[in-house]
């Protein structure tokens, strides 16, 4: 696939790839960012290790180098304004994160929202550069597990909830 239609059709196949809404955060002498992704995935257990696909272009990519850790926040049905805030470039840094009380500092220093389905904080281990973007290796130093609410996934380029299987027939 290199001419420009194949690429358009490689978007339209990943939109049609359902994916949980994370908001990725980093605080340090880079400064604090926060940007929504889809693209992350676990990679092993053992040691506990995830990965996250950044754009090189954006500005989040720089302050994760430079930070060298990132704190993974699982998104439920009730952050769709979140996600609203951290994809509205006409507001600052400041702005995006909104009232101090939403968040917690983990040990990595990297914001956690409260309220999250999970988080996970964690250290950047390894960069692999992949055509336009940065894939993060993370080693995971602590999870945070919130309450089960339904989660919010990107589909078909939108936001929906995702029922929990315990109310499924």
């Amino acid at each position: 696939m290199s001419d420009q239609n194949s690429q358009l059709i490689f978007r339209e196949a990943m939109a049609r790839l359902g994916a949980a809404v994370n908001l990725v955060t980093t605080d340090g002498t880079a400064g604090r960012h926060g940007m929504i992704a889809s693209a992350v995935c676990s990679v092993t257990d053992e040691p506990p290790t995830i990965l996250v696909c950044v754009n090189r272009k954006s500005a989040a990519n720089g302050k994760l180098k430079a930070n060298g850790s990132l704190c993974l926040n699982i998104l439920t049905k009730n952050h769709r304004p979140v996600t609203d805030q951290f994809c509205d470039r006409s507001l600052s840094i400041d702005e995006r994160f909104g009232e101090a009380d939403r968040w917690t500092t983990l040990a990595t220093g990297s914001p956690g929202l409260r309220g999250a389905a999970v988080i996970l904080d964690c250290r950047i281990d390894e960069i692999s550069e992949v055509g336009t973007h940065s894939v993060f290796f993370c080693h995971v130093i602590d999870v945070r597990l919130g309450e089960k609410e339904d989660a919010l996934i990107y589909f078909d380029r939108s936001y929906h909830s995702l029922a929990s299987l315990n109310e499924m027939p």
